[in-house]
């Protein structure tokens, strides 16, 4: 088996590849890529077990074969590289050989039919989405997922796919965000929670390519595939929380602020907060907003007074400023407003401006008991 292939786009590919494997495996053979060789067709695979992500590359070929080849010291080999082609030949003594313009490397291969099969999906449904914004449903929502072992379904993003629209949810009890699509349907209803590692390697991927994506999910996997690239990963279980219970319907306090101002006042102020709770305090009278935070312990507090827009009455509100400026971070828009109801009932946090047609996004932050 030989093929002739570009350093640094056989690069390219691998790094993006090298997201799935884990530092410690439990199987040997996942510390390798897969080369599968069909003519002048390459497919390299990386797997984990849950996720597996295969990609195919046009190298000069007239041959078959495919071996499993160490990813680590195999993507350390190609980064001194400048550009140039690279010839692989697997040689009788279980080596493969890597010849470049000044040199030869030999390393021992594993045998490719060792290396897990990816799971094929029965009888799936499937959606078409636009790459750019899976990518944004993707980075609005997956900061607010949890890292909770114990509650799993918590620690993904869930997709509510409608004949309306798509909506991606996640929370981690203390912080909820809904990103809803209207400009996307799907054709037929359909919900699953989607692990956080094959989800960002997404993001990574699609950036702003507006390549569409095919997605197809049936109860317990799901298949990504866009331009040459196919990812496959098994589906969090279990039943996802009735999310819309907890967000407040009523809420006549709102508070419309520029979004840059407040997080930079939330940042400065959090610094004096205490160093468990990280709370500060928002008091909110007439057009003006007072964020103060104290730590008793080493005798810091601090406070700052903003101007606001705001239609209510007099309230004080605690918050975890980590919370609060997470979610101002992952907002773009140039104000933000606050919608509250009382001090113990959570603060939904949207974007004014900003946002595309038929684009909407909902933060909610669950409050902290002031100690008045």
């Amino acid at each position: 088996m030989k093929f002739i292939v570009s350093s640094t786009y056989l690069l390219k590919q691998l790094q993006v590849l090298g997201g799935v494997i884990n530092s410690s495996n439990t199987l040997p053979i996942l510390d390798n890529f897969l080369f599968e060789l069909d003519k002048n067709k390459l497919t390299v695979s990386a797997s984990d077990l849950e996720t597996t992500m295969s990609t195919t590359l046009d190298v000069e070929s007239d041959e078959n074969g495919n071996v499993a080849i160490p990813a680590r010291l195999l993507l350390d080999t190609l980064k001194t590289f400048p550009e140039q082609p690279l010839t692989f030949v697997i040689e009788e003594n279980n080596t493969i050989e890597i010849s470049s313009n000044h040199g030869k490397y030999a390393l021992a291969y594993a045998d490719g039919k060792e290396f897990p099969k990816a799971v094929e999906l029965e009888d799936p449904s499937s959606t078409t989405i636009a790459g750019n914004i899976l990518a944004t449903a993707i980075s609005k929502t997956i900061f607010a997922a949890g890292n909770d072992d114990l509650r799993p379904v918590m620690s993904g993003v869930f997709f509510q796919f409608s004949t309306d629209n798509l909506t991606f949810v996640a929370t981690d009890a203390h912080k909820l965000v809904k990103y809803t699509r209207e400009d996307v349907s799907a054709s037929q209803v359909a919900e699953f929670i989607m692990p956080k590692k094959p989800l960002t390697l997404l993001k990574g991927i699609l950036g702003a390519s507006d390549e569409d994506i095919t997605i197809e999910y049936n109860e317990s996997n799901a298949k990504f595939t866009f331009d040459n690239t196919i990812l496959i990963c098994r589906l969090i279980d279990g039943k996802y929380p009735n999310y819309e219970a907890v967000i407040p319907k009523e809420n006549p306090n709102v508070l419309s602020i520029d979004r840059t101002q407040f997080l930079n006042s939330v940042k400065r102020v959090s610094i004096f907060s205490n160093k468990t709770t990280h709370q500060i305090r928002l008091k909110i009278a007439g057009a003006e907003l007072n964020i103060s935070a104290e730590d008793i312990d080493y005798s810091n507090k601090a406070e700052e007074r903003l101007t606001c827009d705001y239609q209510g009455d007099d309230m004080q509100i605690g918050f975890n400023s980590r919370f609060l400026t997470e979610m101002l971070n992952n907002l773009n828009s140039t104000d933000v407003q606050l919608e509250m109801s009382m001090p113990n009932r959570a603060g939904i946090l949207t974007p004014v401006d900003g946002v595309e047609e038929g684009e909407h996004v909902t933060m909610l932050v669950m409050p902290v008991m002031l100690n008045s």
